[in-house]
């Protein structure tokens, strides 16, 4: 059996220019994931996107707790993106990385600097639009990649960079696919 080794706060921290060579302007969807239930993962090579689903077979169509005063949900949760960069320094195991508990892994800037809220992004033949819902990890996310991961993306610069991800919502329904270009708009 082998073990899943956590990095210390120091050795993250020691990484952390890695994460700031991710792409600006042009980056790459690495992985596709869709949540059907908890602690279940199935990657996609190429997926829809919807304005009512977000990723169709995601339970956050279902789970979604957070509700407009309509009762409609609220979509602003809708889609979580995160970093590989990030991932690549949290974990040794590819294999690992949906553990993260993320819809998409792109190969590019998240930071708030690059990504405001309100900014848009074109996704193989679909838009998002970064939301303001902060996104910070959980106790999952602990356990899964350590609790100095955790500290690490909560950290005040991980927060600047949204290294634990960012929420964004489908502006524009469309089709997807691992190798797409992510792009700001």
């Amino acid at each position: 059996m082998s073990t899943v080794r956590h990095f210390s706060l120091e050795e993250l921290n020691l990484r952390l220019p890695e994460i700031r060579t991710a792409p600006a302007d042009r980056g790459q969807l690495v992985q596709i994931i869709a949540r059907p239930v908890t602690e279940q993962r199935e990657l996609r090579e190429r997926s829809e996107v919807t304005l009512e689903a977000g990723l169709p077979g995601d339970r956050w169509a279902n789970t979604c707790s957070r509700k407009l005063p309509d009762g409609r949900l609220n979509p602003d949760s809708q889609i979580t993106i995160m970093n590989t960069r990030c991932l690549a320094i949290l974990t040794e195991d590819r294999d690992r990385w949906p553990l993260a508990g993320d819809n998409l892994l792109v190969d590019f800037d998240l930071s708030e600097t690059n990504l405001p809220a309100g900014q848009h992004v074109k996704i193989g033949g679909a838009i998002l639009e970064i939301t303001p819902h902060p996104h910070t990890g959980c106790s999952k996310f602990s356990s899964r990649f350590g609790m100095d991961a955790l500290k690490f993306v909560n950290s005040p610069e991980g927060k600047k960079l949204r290294l634990r991800g960012l929420h964004a919502q489908v502006v524009q329904a469309g089709s997807l696919a691992v190798g797409d270009c992510i792009e700001k708009i």
